[in-house]
């Protein structure tokens, strides 16, 4: 079992930045790849970054590359999400996801637990 609990979400303006960050509870985390996706009002959840157990494979989506940063401390059990230059489009409500087989997958599907995630307001 793995519960997940995610904060550093808020209002901000385009070009801003912020840091969201998800701890864990659970033996599981360190062997667990995590993941963050995002889903913002009438559209599906769409995945944004992932990352391995041991933290040397990350994955974005194109739409983030440049822009956010994924990393995770394991004596923490904490993955975050370092968000900058963010417009508008960004909006959406972040959730943190983990993956118990430990490989950092990009469909919702193959993780197992989801956080209860936290808003993302870019303002124009």
């Amino acid at each position: 079992q793995v519960q997940l609990v995610e904060s550093g979400g808020g209002l901000v303006q385009t070009g801003g930045s912020l840091r969201l960050s998800c701890v864990a509870s659970g033996r599981s985390f360190r062997t667990s790849a995590m993941g963050w996706f995002r889903q913002a009002p009438g559209k599906d959840r769409e995945f944004v970054a992932s990352i391995s157990w041991g933290g040397g494979r990350t994955y974005y989506h194109d739409s983030v590359k440049g822009r956010f940063t994924i990393s995770r401390d394991n004596a923490k059990n904490t993955v975050y999400l370092q968000m900058n230059s963010l417009k508008p489009e960004d909006t959406a409500v972040y959730y943190c996801a983990a993956e118990t087989a430990g490989t950092p997958a990009l469909s919702i599907y193959e993780y197992d637990y989801w956080g209860q995630g936290t808003q993302v307001t870019v303002s124009s």
